[in-house]
């Protein structure tokens, strides 16, 4: 007996697609990546001794999110970094609001971090300054502190 070309349309279907919502479904398995890295020292030399993990990875983490330029370098994803060049020539007040949802978003970004929190701002001359404490898995970094030119 032929078949017809629809009957052969049919069964081929029947044969790839599931028949339920459940049926045929992969699992999704989200896992954290890990936060084992270099231990530059950014405070000191800018030198690479030995390796970090933890809190003061995360440290590391903050530092190099907020001296990253989103968008500037095509070898980071759009989520990361930060925006700060458009913030010159604006008008502090504008800047200190501006630079809490920024830095706020750019940390959060990362899903080590929790919260963001405790924004003071100054300012001296042309450049402004934020201190912040940003509160991750691993613990609370305190005072961390950002400067921008305006």
């Amino acid at each position: 007996m032929v078949q017809s070309r629809q009957g052969v349309h049919n069964e081929i279907a029947n044969e790839l697609l599931p028949t339920s919502a459940t049926q045929g479904s992969p699992e999704i398995i989200q896992t954290r990546q890990p936060s084992y890295t270099y231990n530059v020292e950014f405070e000191a030399d800018g030198q690479i001794n030995g390796f970090t993990d933890g809190l003061k990875a995360m440290k590391l983490a903050v530092f190099k999110i907020l001296s990253t330029e989103r968008y500037r370098y095509p070898i980071y994803s759009w989520n990361y970094g930060i925006e700060l060049e458009d913030l010159f020539g604006q008008p502090i007040p504008y800047v200190y609001a501006e630079l809490q949802r920024r830095i706020t978003e750019a940390l959060e970004a990362d899903d080590r971090i929790i919260s963001v929190t405790g924004f003071e701002f100054s300012h001296d001359d042309g450049d402004v300054f934020a201190a912040f404490d940003v509160e991750t898995i691993f613990g609370t970094l305190e005072n961390i502190t950002k400067g921008v030119s305006v």
